[in-house]
């Protein structure tokens, strides 16, 4: 479950593209926390790419 719950950023499909420009499959996936966060007044595991972690940390300061 490589999704995260916040932006619904998931995995990338794309080319490794060598030096002779020979390709080949690969894939890009997002670097998903699972955090403890309250949703809905109640705490709650969740799924959260470490963007929307560091932006949420940035909102709770402010």
């Amino acid at each position: 479950m490589a999704k995260c719950s916040l932006c619904g950023k998931g995995v990338v499909f794309g080319h490794t593209v060598s030096h002779s420009n020979r390709k080949c499959n690969r894939t890009w996936k997002p670097n998903i926390r699972r955090v403890k966060a309250e949703v809905d007044g109640t705490s709650k595991k969740i799924y959260v790419c470490s963007r929307c972690l560091r932006t949420q940390k940035k909102a709770a300061k402010a």
